[in-house]
């Protein structure tokens, strides 16, 4: 039996050739890998709602000196397109945080969101809507079947303020220009 590798803390880099729209250019963060399956964000998909609507949405007032409230929101990934995901550099706690890294954190609580708009919160962060999940083995098959690249993760490519560019960057962390590569995928 082959022994498993986790890809947490990598980047998933779909191939040119992704044929799922939700997932078709995207840098997925994978926050957790095992026998189980796999869970990540989609860290390069903005979506038509800002923080500032978030918060509206959420009854939470925040101080627009402190935070920009025109940041958008991501879309996550497809599955449980409600559910709020805070991906945040430091290894302070809220309610519901899990250390991934010593530098980046997951939670899922309210009261991050409240500390962001008071200006307590984290310096770097995402606020994401939903998370792209695979069933046990689901994700080794389809990089076999050559949907997606690795690459250990960078954070100051997940924090970027243009993440029109994390897809070609992230694969030039393993030194593969995504744009010299060819629709078809083969097999050896």
């Amino acid at each position: 039996m082959v022994e498993q590798t986790s890809l947490a803390n990598h980047f998933l880099i779909a191939m040119p050739s992704m044929v799922n729209p939700h997932f078709d250019h995207t840098v997925s963060y994978i926050c957790d890998h095992s026998e189980k399956g796999a869970m990540g964000l989609i860290i390069n998909r903005p979506i038509h709602i800002t923080i500032q609507d978030l918060f509206e949405q959420a009854n939470i007032g925040h101080n627009k000196k402190i935070l920009n409230g025109d940041n958008p929101v991501y879309f996550g990934g497809p599955v449980e397109r409600e559910r709020g995901f805070v991906l945040h550099d430091g290894t302070e706690q809220w309610a519901a945080s899990v250390a991934i890294t010593p530098e980046l954190t997951l939670t899922t609580s309210i009261d991050i969101l409240e500390a962001i708009s008071e200006g307590r919160g984290p310096d770097r962060f995402l606020i994401l809507l939903g998370y792209a999940g695979w069933g046990p083995l689901q994700l080794e098959d389809e990089i076999l079947e050559n949907a997606w690249l690795s690459a250990p993760a960078d954070v100051d490519i997940i924090f970027q303020p243009d993440c029109t560019r994390s897809w070609q960057q992230a694969a030039q962390l393993i030194g593969i220009d995504l744009s010299q590569m060819s629709l078809q995928a083969g097999h050896a």
